[in-house]
């Protein structure tokens, strides 16, 4: 692609996105697993106008997510991670750009980047949370995208630190506590708890296998935590400025167990290969939580700053490592 038609497809790539979701909340690709459909047929069951679904059916041909052939439409791979049963499925994650407000706040990034406010709160005049709060629907959406994005960087996780000197531990703002059960999983000699906000936390495990060793309290990592040898916190602090982190990570150095270390799941910018990805998120957090992603260094300097000591950086299969802290 040339350089002016590669620009142009960056500027215009909030069409791909608007396509996407309207397709993730049809569940075009929930109905396309059963076999090839017509336009007719998906119209009739997505409830959507035959001749306008034909138009976005189109587009979404033409990038490969959809395939056509003989009057009728199949998934392709690509399309096949909008199902809503595969694993790691990305149709919560579309989903989520139907809520206006989220469109809104990116629209007011030039704001964000010419004042350091965040973008949701200024133009809402709520934090993202609170508005979520608002919307169960939005919520449950979110939630349900934590989730899918959080499968195979739970097992990650879970491969590639080694838990076997340890007891208990306790997922911080777990949501649906993925990462917890896959450590429990790998780990027969933990118990676990999932920590987070009533109207977030799981009320049973993922794994039934686990549900001996499970268990959900409510409450807010501001201000308390369970005591435990471990505490996992993934995707917690980039969603956070430093103030608000050294809070959390405060409360955790004062509730962990002798010998206990704190581990932090997240993006790191300074990490070969994962550079853009990295930078865009960051932007992300900007707009809507009003956090940002960190480097290395930076992580190490709020640990320090809650009375904590970084000691390694592992890297795991995934865009994410852990932080371990003692």
């Amino acid at each position: 692609m040339d350089t002016r038609g590669g620009l142009e497809s960056m500027i215009t790539g909030f069409r791909t996105s608007a396509a996407l979701s309207v397709a993730a909340e049809l569940g075009l690709s929930d109905e396309l697993a059963k076999g090839p459909r017509t336009v007719a047929e998906l119209a009739t069951v997505a409830g959507a106008d035959e001749e306008t679904l034909a138009r976005l059916l189109r587009a979404l041909v033409a990038i490969g997510v959809y395939a056509e052939a003989d009057g009728a439409i199949s998934n392709t791979a690509v399309g096949e991670m909008l199902r809503s049963d595969v694993p790691g499925s990305l149709r919560p994650l579309a989903r989520t750009l139907q809520d206006p407000a989220l469109w809104a706040a990116w629209g007011h990034l030039g704001h964000s980047v010419r004042t350091g406010a965040n973008a949701f709160e200024a133009l809402h005049g709520v934090d993202v949370w609170t508005h979520r709060q608002g919307q169960p629907e939005q919520n449950e959406i979110f939630n349900d995208t934590m989730t899918a994005l959080s499968w195979k960087i739970a097992t990650a996780v879970a491969e590639t630190y080694d838990f076997s000197g340890f007891r208990t531990v306790v997922d911080v703002g777990g949501g649906k506590g993925i990462v917890l059960d896959a450590v429990l999983r790998n780990n027969e000699q933990l118990t676990g708890t999932v920590f987070d906000q009533e109207h977030v936390v799981a009320t049973e495990p993922a794994s039934a296998a686990v549900a001996s060793r499970w268990s959900a309290v409510v409450g807010d990592f501001f201000t308390e935590v369970p005591p435990a040898d471990v505490y996992l916190l993934k995707s917690i602090l980039h969603d956070w400025p430093d103030d608000r982190c050294v809070d959390i990570l405060s409360v955790c150095a004062r509730a962990l167990n002798p010998g206990g270390v704190v581990l932090v799941i997240e993006t790191i910018l300074d990490r070969p290969g994962q550079e853009a990805q990295a930078a865009f998120s960051d932007l992300n957090m900007l707009v809507l939580p009003g956090g940002r992603e960190r480097t290395a260094t930076q992580y190490a300097e709020l640990f320090t700053a809650a009375g904590l000591h970084q000691t390694r950086v592992l890297d795991t299969p995934t865009r994410m490592s852990i932080l371990e802290a003692r």
